[in-house]
């Protein structure tokens, strides 16, 4: 199941691109141009087409943000992980204790460098 979520997430946003990449920007130019040929421009008007680019553009952005969603909690081991122990909760080992050497009563003089 997570895997079917995670590729409908990368198809959605695949096509996701490619429709912000067809609309048209400010200036009147853009791939929409490009694909005048083919007579979608001129059968649903500019305006037409501007304006389902943009619903499909808003449609196709939802899914993705929904479908990142229902990848994260779809993920396999999620259940695993929540009944397994933390490491903090776990015992440390125990190491054997080693004697403490005995430091010197008075500090140590530092012996001047040799000339």
């Amino acid at each position: 199941m997570h895997v079917f979520i995670v590729v409908l997430g990368l198809l959605a946003s695949i096509l996701l691109i490619g429709v912000i990449l067809l609309q048209s920007p400010k200036s009147g130019s853009g791939l929409t141009g490009g694909i005048s040929s083919l007579g979608t421009v001129q059968t649903l008007g500019v305006r037409r087409t501007g304006d389902f680019l943009s619903k499909i553009t808003a449609i196709l952005a939802a899914l993705v943000l929904l479908l990142c969603f229902a990848a994260q909690f779809t993920l396999p081991a999620r259940e695993a992980r929540l009944k397994s122990k933390s490491i903090l909760q776990e015992t440390a080992p125990v190491l054997p204790q080693t004697p403490i050497k005995q430091l010197p009563s008075a500090p140590v003089q530092p012996s001047l460098p040799a000339k």
